[in-house]
């Protein structure tokens, strides 16, 4: 019901104010989010399954009622999102997947259901197993990543302006635009989920300046707004940029370079 009431409220904003929204690209976001909650109940049962199994090889198990073994979970969930996400926008093969979220080309909540589907394939997943391996317990992990992504949910609009102190810990609307911005002033930043300070740690963070106003979506644009063409629309470009590679290891390099 509030998912429902911010999106309302959101396109009642954009109207009133002569923004526009963008009802396409809405009911593109919507139908690629379908895709997407299926294929990702699917490779819970993968991911899952793969969790368990890394448990029973660590030497020592966290108990699940002690909040500090929470709160460190949450911290150590976040710095590898962190470095997932980084990944993502830096590893062609993870790109092809993660692209798909950067596909709209306004940002409004309902961007935030613009998932890809192939996260199974991507291989990201499987930097939180040290986690596991350190003895967290697998539906921890799995419980912080999910409020992970739904908190980011409230991350995509121009709605909500700069909230103040609280971005220098916390992830905000204004941080998550620049990180859909395509200008290459903007390009690769600001990959925190719930938090920003991996980002000030690591010199990711950027902010918008004046002089450069957010553009939305892939610096090369697809194209399209039709569901499978956006999901798979990357893998496409990697798949024939491999097919074209004069040999093995240069298809690997192409494979694990930059997008």
């Amino acid at each position: 019901m509030i998912v429902l009431l911010c999106i309302l409220i959101e396109w009642f904003w954009r109207e009133s104010t002569a923004k526009g929204y963008d009802l396409r690209g809405a009911g593109a976001s919507i139908l690629v989010g379908i895709g997407n909650a299926i294929s990702g109940a699917l490779g819970a049962l993968v991911f899952g399954g793969v969790f368990a199994l890394t448990s029973r090889l660590a030497p020592i198990h966290w108990p699940m009622r002690d909040w500090r073994v929470w709160l460190v979970g949450f911290v150590a969930v976040e710095f590898v999102y962190y470095v997932h996400h980084r990944a993502s926008h830096h590893v062609r093969w993870m790109w092809a997947t993660h692209a798909v979220h950067h596909t709209p080309e306004q940002m409004t909540f309902l961007s935030a259901l613009r998932l890809g589907w192939t996260n199974v394939l991507s291989l990201g997943w499987l930097l939180y197993l040290p986690l596991i391996l350190a003895g967290l317990p697998p539906f921890m992990v799995i419980a912080l990543l999910a409020f992970d992504l739904h908190f980011q949910f409230f991350l995509h609009t121009e709605a909500v302006g700069r909230l103040g102190p609280l971005e220098w810990v916390f992830n905000t609307p204004a941080h998550h635009r620049v990180h859909h911005g395509s200008n290459a002033a903007y390009l690769d930043c600001n990959f925190g989920g719930v938090l920003i300070v991996f980002d000030r740690l690591f010199g990711t963070l950027r902010t918008e300046q004046p002089h450069e106003p957010l553009r939305y979506g892939l610096a090369h644009p697809l194209g399209t707004l039709h569901p499978l063409k956006l999901v798979f629309g990357e893998w496409h470009r990697l798949l024939k940029d491999l097919r074209a590679a004069p040999s093995w290891s240069k298809a690997i390099r192409i494979a694990v370079g930059r997008p």
